[in-house]
């Protein structure tokens, strides 16, 4: 059957709709081909310096703008690990795609934020449920401990690197992102550190090793809690590196330091206050708690909040990025905390997300062996470009932040209060 007979009419109204949406690309260009036509939408950015963003769209399937109109970003996403599309260059795609909408978000930003008031109360009223945090957080983070140990380094971080230079190794580059909150910390030997967010151990084996500090570490993940157990025993710290299996609510204890390393999008916005007074409970009355976060701008964050993209809906079910000012008002108001440090590091996540994706596209052979399809390596190729595109575009950012109690009173000199924000790139 010739190809343009077999696009419904159904189809043919969703591609004009979608269309007319795609003429409103500027800063940058997108060239579609189709079973009706070969289109080219945008025009490059006048003002840009570097190379102008352009990027080829193949559409296989002409269902793809049916579902793209219903579903957005979740649609677009998982019509790409559908394979009804295809691109050359599918970071290239996102930003545009960002660029285009982020031009038309702030009244939508407003609206959500007065809205809030009146809707906050009531969303209020969902109770807490660990079993559902539970959940969630095994539903990404058990997908298997062999996928994440061919993704990642051999720190087994999985959260933004700080790369000295462009040719920094991702280990390297790891190990420099633990400093930096053992740094923030004034991370000394006999110090009592509570981690919440084991992840595979990383850091709380770095503390150990390097700091002499005695570390307390938890997760939900019972993938991460034996493979963490595991590595601790190897490298002979089981005297000061201590891994459980529990909510973060049902800790007791006195701890010097706290850390969370990108844990805090697991916690519903609904549950800052909970976190915040539970750090504080936990900590000593000179204690600190460093912090990395995913973050969205402050102005943006009563938008997503309440919005499911694709990261929400296919990626991290009951995920929520923070906002700075969202996060430091739950510390100040229910933990007791202020805010002493805040360093911006989310220009280094693009360079974060190139590196694991391309262990990803090193990897495609091994993952049948693993259980997982062509249809896992296209949903994840996907999510690490969803992800760069939105580092590189500061549509969101990544934040090291330390909540200091009142009689925090570092040895260390100084520590500056930003940290680098150039971009990094190979």
């Amino acid at each position: 059957m010739n190809r343009l007979v077999a696009v419904s009419r159904r189809s043919r109204t969703a591609r004009s709709i979608a269309s007319h949406m795609l003429h409103r690309v500027r800063d940058g260009v997108i060239e579609v081909t189709d079973p009706l036509a070969r289109t080219q939408y945008g025009e490059p950015d006048s003002n840009a310096t570097a190379q102008p963003l352009r990027a080829h769209v193949d559409v296989r399937e002409p269902l793809v703008y049916e579902r793209l109109l219903r579903g957005g970003s979740v649609g677009l996403g998982e019509s790409y690990a559908d394979g009804w599309w295809d691109t050359d260059n599918l970071t290239e795609v996102l930003r545009i795609a960002l660029r285009s909408v982020h031009s038309r978000q702030a009244l939508r930003n407003r609206l959500h934020e007065r809205a809030s008031v009146l809707i906050d109360p009531i969303a209020r009223r969902r109770r807490p449920d660990p079993q559902r945090d539970a959940r969630n957080v095994r539903a990404h983070y058990d997908l298997g401990n062999e996928l994440f140990q061919r993704l990642l380094d051999e720190t087994m971080a999985y959260s933004c690197a700080i790369f000295a230079t462009p040719d920094t190794s991702l280990a390297d580059a790891s190990t420099a992102k633990f400093d930096r909150l053992a740094h923030m910390l004034d991370l000394s030997p006999g110090d009592r550190v509570l981690e919440i967010g084991t992840g595979w151990g990383g850091f709380a084996i770095h503390a150990a090793q390097r700091y002499d500090c005695s570390v307390t570490t938890t997760t939900l993940s019972q993938r991460q809690y034996q493979y963490a157990s595991q590595r601790v025993l190897a490298a002979g710290l089981a005297d000061r590196v201590t891994v459980l299996d529990a909510d973060y609510r049902d800790l007791r204890g006195t701890f010097d330091k706290a850390v969370a390393i990108e844990m805090i999008e697991a916690v519903d916005w609904r549950e800052y206050g909970v976190f915040f007074e539970r750090m504080g409970s936990l900590l000593a009355d000179d204690g600190a708690l460093a912090m990395q976060a995913i973050v969205a701008p402050d102005h943006s964050f009563d938008r997503l909040k309440r919005h499911t993209d694709f990261i929400k809906a296919e990626i991290f079910p009951g995920g929520c990025l923070p906002s700075v000012k969202a996060l430091t008002k739950a510390a100040m108001r229910d933990g007791g905390f202020a805010l002493r440090e805040h360093n911006d590091i989310g220009l280094h996540y693009g360079e974060t997300l190139r590196r694991w994706r391309a262990n990803l596209d090193r990897i495609a052979a091994e993952l049948p062996a693993l259980g997982l399809d062509e249809r896992f390596a296209r949903l994840w190729a996907f999510y690490f470009a969803y992800c760069e595109a939105g580092f590189e575009e500061r549509y969101i950012s990544t934040a090291q932040l330390l909540y200091a109690t009142p009689g925090f009173s570092p040895r260390r000199a100084s520590a500056p209060t930003r940290f680098n924000r150039e971009p990094v790139s190979v």
